[in-house]
């Protein structure tokens, strides 16, 4: 299953599109038309909020926002990856908060007729505020509940706020993502049927968003540590039984991951403010050199995609 388009239908116009990235569809948005695409991985997930920051993102705004009506929106700079149209504030004022969701690393609010699609990007936070909280540069966006509002920060503007009427999935950024590691669908016997016949890395299929989605680089390296399998092992050569083992270890990682606040590696930080702490506790990753926490080998690093991956040379196989 496959929904990026040949290299020849990359759209080289577009300014906030590295050349690698491919038009995935169109979907309308206010009076204006926006060309959606997929970044190449590569430009995109270097250290990007990934599942448990983005759950924990959602969880800390739903008590604030949930059941209460958008009473302004103020965008101060509509310049992210895609452009914010101006009717955006005109849409969302008086419509309620629904729903508060997450569907791999895009935030949803659901609004009745339709719904709000978040992304944090490389460098975005969603941050519940006191109305009249002065805005700071890179603050783009207020979604304001009379006296509080939700801010939208992104120093890198490499994030999306994107109206969607009628449901989320229906947007082509959502319609073909893959199953949710922490969702009744992913399971060990799930990982060993998406993997037959797969010669890629197992590391690499982890972070395939069209497989399972919101495993970044992070807790795949963590994930694959905790299963004892090496990294660039081919996906399809896995076990039934190592497959079982890895996906309870994914689901592990990110449970942790949660309690731990997420990962703060970058510039992202909870909806209050506070940074997560679970880079502090990782096993391998970003730890090339330094002794194995269980057997005290020095961790190595090796490139896969162009990406860093940490893993013990001893304790996996």
């Amino acid at each position: 299953m496959q929904f990026i388009r040949p290299a020849n239908d990359i759209d080289s116009h577009c300014p906030t599109c590295p050349p690698t990235s491919r038009r995935i569809g169109t979907a309308r948005a206010g009076v204006h038309f926006a060309t959606f695409i997929v970044a190449d991985p590569q430009e995109t997930e270097k250290a990007m909020p990934e599942l448990p920051e983005v759950e924990i993102t959602r969880r800390g705004i739903e008590p604030h926002v949930l059941g209460r009506r958008i009473s302004s929106v103020v965008v101060r700079d509509s310049r992210l990856r895609w452009p914010i149209p101006d009717s955006l504030a005109r849409t969302l004022t008086s419509l309620k908060v629904e729903a508060v969701r997450r569907r791999a690393k895009y935030l949803i609010l659901e609004l009745g007729k339709g719904c709000l699609i978040i992304h944090l990007g490389m460098s975005g936070s969603l941050r519940v505020l006191n109305t009249g909280e002065r805005a700071l540069p890179h603050d783009h966006v207020d979604i304001v509940f009379g006296d509080a509002l939700l801010r939208f920060r992104d120093p890198r503007r490499f994030g999306c706020v994107i109206w969607q009427a009628g449901k989320a999935e229906q947007h082509p950024l959502l319609r073909q993502l893959g199953v949710e590691p922490l969702g009744t669908e992913f399971s060990g016997h799930f990982l060993h049927r998406a993997t037959r016949n797969r010669k890629v890395a197992i590391k690499q299929l982890l972070m395939n968003q069209l497989v399972v989605v919101g495993v970044g680089n992070i807790y795949a390296s963590e994930s694959l540590f905790r299963a004892g399998i090496r990294p660039q092992t081919r996906a399809g050569r896995l076990s039934r039984e190592r497959c079982i083992t890895l996906a309870g270890a994914v689901v592990d990682t990110l449970q942790e991951s949660l309690r731990a606040g997420g990962s703060s590696l970058r510039d992202y930080v909870q909806s209050n403010g506070e940074l997560g702490c679970f880079q502090l506790q990782t096993m391998v990753y970003d730890r090339a050199g330094a002794p194995c926490r269980r057997c005290s080998t020095p961790i190595k690093e090796l490139r896969q995609g162009q990406r860093s991956t940490f893993y013990c040379p001893s304790c996996q196989k």
